[in-house]
């Protein structure tokens, strides 16, 4: 499918966008492939106790810009793939999962192995691109269909599925565990 460029530019007020929600994320599309041939962009925000889990992508690329909030982040080959614990991996050069905060950038290129989570008690949000459109848009909308399928439940036959049409190659488990209270 080739995008559509329009003849003009594209601006969005706060809060602009199309917005799709579920308990485990809130993401609000900004910059589809209808807009850019270059890279769809997201704002995302990470509610507490969620985590990705550690994945690779053979084809795209990935960028991350934390707005608000605080994530734990790693973007490296381990030593040692582990199938569980990314937060405890360590690159060859001694890299380590790092705290994230307002103004942190992660820039991950096709292959490198990355993950995010929020451990604390407070929203994430986080401008997302993925490169190219609009695969990471489709992904998106059927990962939001499951998780407001199953509420706090995660389907993890289905997301492990779903990954695989669209790239994502799950190295540890994708977990939401809001907090109690």
């Amino acid at each position: 499918m080739t995008a559509i460029v329009p003849s003009a530019g594209l601006v969005l007020p706060p809060g602009g966008g199309r917005t799709m929600a579920a308990a485990a994320q809130h993401v609000t599309f900004k910059v589809t492939g209808a807009h850019s041939r270059a890279a769809s962009t997201f704002e995302v925000v990470v509610p507490p106790g969620f985590d990705v889990g550690a994945h690779t992508h053979t084809h795209s690329e990935e960028l991350f810009y934390v707005i608000e909030g605080e994530l734990e982040v790693l973007a490296f080959e381990p030593l040692v793939r582990t199938p569980d614990r990314w937060r405890e991996w360590e690159s060859a050069s001694g890299e380590r999962a790092v705290r994230a905060g307002p103004g942190t950038l992660l820039f991950v290129p096709p292959g490198c192995p990355h993950a995010f989570a929020n451990p604390g008690g407070a929203p994430a949000r986080v401008l997302f691109q993925a490169a190219p459109p609009p695969a990471h848009e489709r992904y998106f909308e059927e990962l939001m269909d499951l998780l407001a399928a199953d509420g706090d439940q995660i389907d993890h036959a289905a997301v492990a599925a779903l990954r695989l049409r669209y790239d994502v190659h799950q190295l540890t488990p994708l977990r939401y565990e809001p907090p109690c209270g």
